[in-house]
């Protein structure tokens, strides 16, 4: 009788309490989530010895594999499928400017879209404020090539220049390539606007005596050397950053669909001037920076565009750098 009444008073005193608390109202559904106005900053923040490396993104492009040569449809889908990528509508293609920090020289790599080609392009400028920097802050400005998606961003939309205080270096056969008027009255209609954006793009460091070309192999700062990669264009060039035993390639447009061309580097793409010298040199590279493990930034590769090449069986696998590898140690970084 007495457990009975126990338990019936336990009951009783769960009833209350369940009563005393407050009864959940039906909320309606929450509204779904607006877009953002704006897109967060894109850059990157990496050590290379002393020196800081940033990526910044400039936005993205969409490439077709259909633009690639030397692959069936059916393989390149296959590769595709097995990257997560579509099949049936373009390939959404980074592209990346890289700052490095040597602590002599603030050097800039590539310059970005600005305005030619579109509204998911023309965010260097931007990302490189937020990451800390102004474009009085550049004195050295490299061109792995002059396509307009790396040369445009040296001008504003009136023709000035964006980078007051730099020097603009290119290889000397790229530079003969397109500032030759010759060869740009001779070129396809298609590629016309390309001579004119590398012209206009240049014309205001050339006339203040700020455009200076260099010959392959040339070194041409303190921890700053040239790597000639011709074929995608005629004086394509890669630069070689070294600092206290550590090194970084940055290799322009050796690679502009990851997810195919490492695999099969002997895939080429519409735009390589020389579609036989782009495999070689593509070949040559990735072999290379595969046996001595040098890290690489790639200009179409998936932001930050930083990683590693690694040797298979067949071809080649992307390794990128993971996000926040050299926090939160940064002792020893280069003073701005």
């Amino acid at each position: 009788m007495k457990n009975i009444c126990a338990r019936l008073i336990s009951s009783l005193a769960l009833v209350f309490t369940l009563a005393q608390m407050p009864v959940a109202l039906a909320l309606p559904p929450a509204p779904p989530p607006k877009p953002a106005a704006v897109e967060s900053p894109g850059f990157y923040r990496m050590l290379l010895g002393d020196f800081e490396l940033i990526a910044l993104f400039d936005g993205h492009s969409r490439l077709s594999s259909q633009l690639l040569k030397g692959i069936s449809a059916a393989d390149a889908n296959t590769l595709l499928q097995r990257a997560f990528h579509p099949v049936d509508r373009p390939v959404q293609t980074s592209v990346n400017a890289y700052l490095v920090h040597t602590g002599q020289n603030i050097v800039l790599v590539d310059t970005g879209a600005a305005a030619c080609f579109g509204p998911t392009l023309g965010n260097v400028l931007s990302n490189l404020k937020a990451a800390g920097y102004e474009p009085e802050d550049i004195d050295t400005v490299l061109l792995t090539h002059m396509h307009p998606d790396h040369v445009c961003g040296l001008t504003d939309s009136a023709g000035n220049e964006v980078f007051p205080y730099a020097t603009v270096w290119v290889s000397k056969d790229e530079a003969a390539y397109w500032l030759s008027e010759e060869i740009a009255a001779k070129a396809p209609e298609g590629m016309q606007k390309m001579f004119s954006s590398a012209r206009d793009a240049i014309a205001p460091y050339a006339a203040s005596g700020r455009f200076k070309t260099f010959l392959p192999g040339e070194v041409l700062l303190s921890g700053i050397a040239t790597s000639p990669t011709p074929g995608h264009t005629p004086g394509h060039s890669g630069y070689f950053f070294a600092s206290q035993g550590q090194s970084l390639l940055i290799w322009g447009d050796i690679v502009h669909n990851h997810a195919i061309q490492f695999a099969r580097p002997e895939v080429a793409i519409e735009f390589d001037i020389d579609t036989k010298q782009a495999i070689a040199t593509r070949k040559k590279v990735f072999a290379d920076v595969a046996k001595k493990r040098i890290l690489v930034a790639g200009s179409h590769l998936p932001f930050p565009g930083i990683g590693h090449v690694v040797a298979e069986k067949n071809g080649y696998r992307w390794a990128p750098v993971d996000f926040g590898q050299n926090f939160p140690d940064r002792e020893g970084a280069p003073k701005r």
